[in-house]
């Protein structure tokens, strides 16, 4: 929602940003597959030192710099379909690297899971309605996006160990819970409108 309702601001932002990687000859496709790296790095070591903020810090270090391929792509001319496949793809292997990744850590396998197909399918809800119409991929302005996933669950990692709540395992719990919750909804409020849209295209 906040991604797709803010998108000018987002691009002028990440275009800024990605001057160093423009200035150093970094292909697009190459900072997708650094992001990955990083995010995978970040996962290995946080099943190693096992603390909550480091992890939290290194993710928000890592998807930031994975946010930069399509401002390299935008800057450089190099834009490109299987760029942004490609993108899409190392996407989702790194949410279901993080969430494995705690999983493991944690011990909390059911709510870990929960987050991961909710956030799988809110992508492939659209994704795959656009197999069946045509669609506007900016114009699905949702509760639940990518962004709002990855500040709620870096925020939770950062306060884990500050913030204690009652009747709760930590805010890291709590945060697994609200994406667990909301990125499933996000998925049925997907589906629903594919389903709408996707009947109206039949009708017509």
């Amino acid at each position: 929602m906040l991604d797709s309702s803010n998108r000018a601001r987002f691009d002028n932002f990440w275009n800024l940003l990605a001057s160093p990687i423009v200035a150093i000859g970094m292909s697009p496709n190459q900072v997708t597959i650094a992001g990955l790296v990083l995010v995978l790095a970040n996962c290995g070591a946080y099943i190693w030192h096992r603390n909550a903020c480091w992890f939290g810090l290194g993710l928000v270090f890592s998807f930031a710099f994975d946010g930069l391929d399509g401002a390299v792509a935008r800057r450089t001319g190099k834009s490109s379909k299987f760029g942004g496949y490609l993108d899409a793809v190392v996407d989702r292997y790194q949410e279901a690297a993080v969430f494995f990744t705690i999983a493991w850590v944690t011990g909390w396998w059911a709510v870990s899971f929960l987050a991961l197909i909710g956030s799988l399918l809110t992508s492939y809800n659209k994704a795959r309605t656009a197999l069946e119409i045509p669609i506007n991929n900016n114009n699905w302005p949702d509760l639940m996006e990518r962004l709002e996933r990855i500040v709620i669950l870096c925020g939770a990692l950062i306060l884990d160990r500050f913030v204690t709540l009652p009747y709760l395992h930590s805010t890291l719990y709590l945060g697994l819970l609200v994406v667990a919750f909301f990125s499933n909804l996000t998925a049925i409020q997907r589906f629903w409108r594919a389903r709408g849209r996707i009947r109206d295209a039949e009708r017509r």
